[in-house]
């Protein structure tokens, strides 16, 4: 965490105001692979996989600033962390409008998705089972996280322990959240890519800053989640 601070407050002094990329979902295929861009000022996430038929292939995620035409990422997790180590992502970045180049492994030309917001919209950790008795929650202090990160329609699950840098899994798609339905319809899945194209509905209540998520898991079982706005 000291780390963290220190890394950003370094960048900080030097942040050009001018070189700022949109917030919002970006995307591009490439033969038969989609590219994924989620982000906002406060988080980043790249997500890769094949569309058909479908194969999970990598993600990763983290802490975003700008410098001039650099985007740091001071990475949370990365699903190929075992294979490659990063946990810091420099890339070079253009905009244009509503077009984004990343220069990362190769250089990528992403299109802006349309905005669709909707109350569910932004990043939440989960943090206990419900009901809510006054149980101890996950947190931001907890190593062992589980982020869901909403915007623009889309939606990202993701698994991960910030202190060993482990990856559990992850799985994403688009989703609504209307008159209390929240509905996913999963279009990646990291540990079963034969989940892809199932479509899952639940119920939703907000209560201050929780997310209370209710209905019936994969196997058809009653779940009670609690998740946290993310701060």
């Amino acid at each position: 965490m000291l780390f963290r601070i220190v890394f950003f407050v370094a960048l900080s002094i030097c942040i050009n105001a001018n070189a700022q990329i949109k917030p919002g979902t970006y995307a591009t295929d490439i033969e038969n692979v989609r590219h994924e861009v989620k982000i906002n000022d406060d988080y980043f996430i790249y997500s890769e996989y094949e569309i058909d038929p479908p194969k999970f292939i990598r993600t990763l995620g983290g802490f975003p600033e700008t410098y001039k035409d650099k985007l740091f990422v001071l990475l949370e997790f990365n699903s190929n962390y075992t294979n490659d180590s990063i946990l810091k992502l420099p890339l070079t970045f253009e905009t244009n409008r509503d077009s984004l180049m990343l220069h990362w492994f190769d250089k990528l030309y992403f299109e802006r998705l349309p905005d669709k917001n909707q109350e569910l919209d932004g990043a939440w950790l989960f943090a206990t089972r419900g009901p809510d008795t006054g149980q101890e929650r996950r947190g931001e202090e907890n190593n062992r996280k589980t982020l869901k990160f909403l915007m623009d329609g889309h939606f990202q699950r993701v698994a991960y322990n910030t202190d060993t840098s482990k990856f559990f899994g992850t799985g994403g798609g688009t989703y609504t959240s209307e008159n209390g339905v929240y509905t996913e319809n999963i279009t990646f899945f990291s540990r079963d890519n034969t989940r892809v194209g199932a479509s899952l509905e639940f119920n939703y209540e907000l209560k201050g800053d929780d997310w209370h998520h209710t209905g019936k898991n994969s196997k058809g079982e009653p779940m009670y989640e609690i998740w946290g706005r993310r701060q």
